[in-house]
């Protein structure tokens, strides 16, 4: 698809970010991915958006690959948007049948008339041609737009449970039985949190989560009326050429503001045989589902356990690459490794029929992915966790968190874990 392309250098890559997601609320179809300047080998861009949704597809479980697969080889552009965790009904004899309060679709991906690529100090603009006419005039709006936040009267949201913490110990126990019995060896079980009848500023809300984690890997996204405002510190899967990359997260401790403390903390990860067997289990699962698609003898493990700090916690990543074929379809590498085995657990079909019996909530966009196609067929995709879900029809506020529960778990401390990995959602919405 024919684009007018346009490079500006800007003085201060920070202050154009906030203005090109300021000036993005007026559009009902937005995705903003942004990478905080994290210090990281695999990466393309600083910061990402998209808007404007030329064409688009919106789909249910049912076939959603398929109808995925059909739009990117028939668009060969840029697509921006999501897979929800669900689509596992697309790719397994599954089911969801949770209560499921956010109400997104499935799948959503849309082609935009006009993308912002950012890279240090370089913006690059792509607009469709029935558009290029407007270029010049947004560039000037978006360099005169205010970062400066409007004061909004706001209620704070009352946040409840969907799992008290005596039921969720129950099912962790539940959970442990079935690893016992030998039906899994370990499994990612989430709860919500959530609240009802709220409103929240979501532009609001996405910077102040972004602001107190600043992972490589946030979004903000809004599809009509429903956001995902997203501080995610893991990606699910990238694309570039023939190589694909993924990098698995499992293992989690808090900061501490005492130097010494927090080194102690992030030292105990490392060196945690629990932590280290569930990431080493899933890095197994990984290079298992790369397997599907990889050149043989192309899977191998660039880094394995290795403990990365953010602003609210230490977590343990994992690198798993492959080499494919130049022929092989980009929405095939993701339908033979969705989910993501970080967010599932091992073996893969068997933990989500469990998962799916003990938890209460439909997942959802939680635990799914955003992410991008670019025109020649590369991708980069996050894993939605450490995120907050609103959709602003239904007044519905959501964030959901979990652990990976294994045959050494104990429940009480994958209860507390899951609450260090809630606190900067809760701190945020509570504000």
């Amino acid at each position: 698809m024919p684009r007018k392309i346009k490079e500006f250098l800007v003085d201060s890559p920070e202050v154009v970010k906030k203005q090109l997601l300021s000036w993005s609320q007026t559009y009902e179809e937005v995705v903003w991915l942004d990478s905080n300047e994290y210090p990281q080998q695999h990466t393309t861009y600083d910061a990402l958006l998209a808007v404007e949704a030329m064409t688009s597809i919106a789909s249910d479980c049912e076939n959603a690959f398929d109808r995925l697969d059909e739009y990117q080889q028939l668009t060969q552009d840029w697509l921006f948007g999501y897979l929800g965790y669900d689509l596992k009904n697309d790719v397994e004899a599954l089911r969801s049948d949770n209560h499921d309060g956010v109400q997104f679709k499935d799948l959503v991906f849309f082609q935009p008339k006009k993308v912002f690529l950012l890279k240090e100090n370089r913006l690059e603009v792509q607009y469709m041609n029935v558009v290029a006419d407007e270029l010049s005039a947004d560039m000037e709006a978006i360099f005169n737009t205010s970062t400066e936040f409007k004061q909004t009267k706001e209620e704070t949201p009352k946040i409840r449970l969907r799992i008290h913490k005596d039921a969720y110990i129950e099912k962790v126990e539940r959970m442990l039985a079935h690893i016992y019995r030998g039906d899994i060896y370990e499994a990612n079980f989430c709860q919500e949190f959530y609240a009802e009848e709220s409103r929240i500023d979501p532009l609001k809300t996405y910077h102040h989560l972004n602001s107190i984690s600043k992972p490589p890997f946030a979004c903000y996204l809004r599809w009509q009326q429903q956001y995902l405002l997203s501080a995610s510190p893991e990606r699910y899967l990238r694309k570039t050429g023939t190589e694909i990359v993924s990098q698995p997260i499992k293992g989690t401790a808090k900061r501490s503001r005492d130097y010494e403390e927090d080194q102690s903390l992030r030292n105990a990860l490392e060196n945690d045989p629990k932590e280290r067997s569930e990431n080493v289990m899933i890095v197994d699962l990984v290079r298992n589902d790369l397997s599907r698609t990889a050149v043989k003898g192309s899977v191998a493990v660039e880094e394995l356990c290795k403990v990365y700090t953010f602003d609210q916690v230490h977590q343990m990543i994992s690198t798993v690459v492959s080499q494919v074929e130049a022929e092989t379809k980009p929405v095939n590498i993701l339908r033979t490794t969705f989910p993501m085995g970080s967010m599932t657990g091992a073996p893969k079909v068997s933990a989500m029929r469990i998962i799916e019996a003990l938890e209460e909530s439909k997942r959802g966009l939680y635990s799914g992915s955003v992410g991008y196609f670019t025109p020649t067929g590369d991708f980069d995709f996050n894993v939605v966790i450490r995120s907050i879900l609103y959709n602003e029809a239904k007044r519905y506020v959501s964030y959901s968190v979990g652990s990976a529960i294994t045959a050494k778990s104990i429940p009480h401390k994958e209860y507390e874990e899951c609450l260090v990995k809630a606190k900067a959602m809760r701190e945020v919405l509570e504000a």
